[in-house]
């Protein structure tokens, strides 16, 4: 791999890329705290809570990762009118995003919010409906979109956590509007029904999101990997699978070749938030004239940071560059 490549195109190019997430947004709330009794009320431990934090999750978390990286970066999808969502956008212009894309519904702001006791989840409360969306905010976020891809766009995500935003309708409409301006739709899937996403040009599932279609679950293992991509990337038009398979890497699929590239993280404290790292490093090296295998292997390589650390994380382009010169320094020794 042309690491200095990579390099140039970290500290160089990224900064000109504009790309636009497109999904479901979300709030990722957390409240730590000691249990050290429990409740006269009720069998039920007491959390003393301690501190508390907010981060952006979801799509507005693949967000986060390409606006770390410096690519200029626009965010679409729906929210509600209340507190999480007020919370949610001041996030968003703190970090350089523009949220002009969030369409405002009488729905709740997609919120998860996570209670722990000492280093143990106790719980966890959801703030969300998944009903289907009214026509009227479906048609505002459309226009949203394609007002942007004639404005110029490099590239479009495409982040389904299956709370609606993504519906077949919506979804079939994104990837024809993009390509009807030569814009490549990168999708990170959820969910059995993957017509939606029909023709797109790169889906990132990982091994238990692709078991789900088949009919006979496969192992993590390579030769089972390609075969289960190539049928995927037959069946839905898609022309290149990138598999995230934990431990093992990732494998690019495509028709006629594969690349596996395995893991470079020693140590794996938390995956929570690596399928966002993966997409958004993915979609950044495509929007910056990567090839296929390059923006893989670079999007592999920040998944490698990310999980070595604890909660929702997203990878900074200093971290990346130093990823990568770490790696340069390995294959001269």
């Amino acid at each position: 791999m042309d690491i200095e490549k990579l390099l140039a195109l970290v500290e160089e190019r990224l900064p000109r890329c504009k790309i636009l997430v497109t999904g479901d947004v979300m709030l990722d709330k957390y409240y730590y705290g000691e249990v050290t009794r429990i409740s006269p009320e009720a069998p039920v431990p007491i959390n003393h809570v301690t501190r508390q934090k907010e981060t952006l999750g979801g799509a507005a978390n693949v967000a986060h990762n390409l606006a770390l990286l410096g690519c200029e970066t626009l965010l679409a999808g729906f929210v509600g009118e209340d507190y999480h969502c007020r919370s949610l956008k001041e996030k968003l212009v703190a970090n350089g995003i523009d949220h002009a894309g969030l369409v405002h519904t009488k729905r709740p702001t997609t919120t998860k919010m996570r209670i722990i006791g000492g280093h143990q989840q106790m719980m966890r409360l959801d703030f969300e409906s998944t009903e289907p969306l009214e026509e009227i905010y479906i048609q505002k976020f459309l226009a949203f979109v394609r007002r942007q891809l004639s404005e110029s766009i490099d590239a479009i995500i495409v982040s389904d956590y299956a709370k609606g935003t993504c519906s077949e309708p919506t979804t079939t409409a994104v990837i024809e509007a993009a390509h009807a301006h030569g814009v490549p739709v990168i999708v990170d899937p959820k969910g059995p029904n993957w017509t939606k996403y029909r023709g797109a040009d790169y889906i990132t599932p990982n091994i238990k999101e692709i078991n789900e279609l088949l009919l006979e679950p496969i192992q993590n293992k390579d030769k089972e990997v390609v075969k289960a991509a190539r049928y995927i990337s037959r069946k839905y038009k898609i022309k290149n699978v990138l598999a995230t398979r934990s431990e093992h890497g990732v494998s690019l699929v495509r028709a006629e070749e594969e690349t596996h590239i395995p893991t470079r993280s020693q140590e794996v404290f938390d995956v929570s938030g690596a399928g966002d790292t993966v997409i958004a490093v993915l979609a950044a090296g495509l929007a910056g004239g990567l090839k296929g295998a390059e923006a893989a292997f670079l999007a592999n390589l920040a998944a490698s940071v990310v999980v070595q650390k604890l909660g929702t994380y997203a990878v900074s382009r200093d971290e990346l560059k130093q990823a990568l010169r770490e790696v340069a320094r390995e294959e001269n020794r």
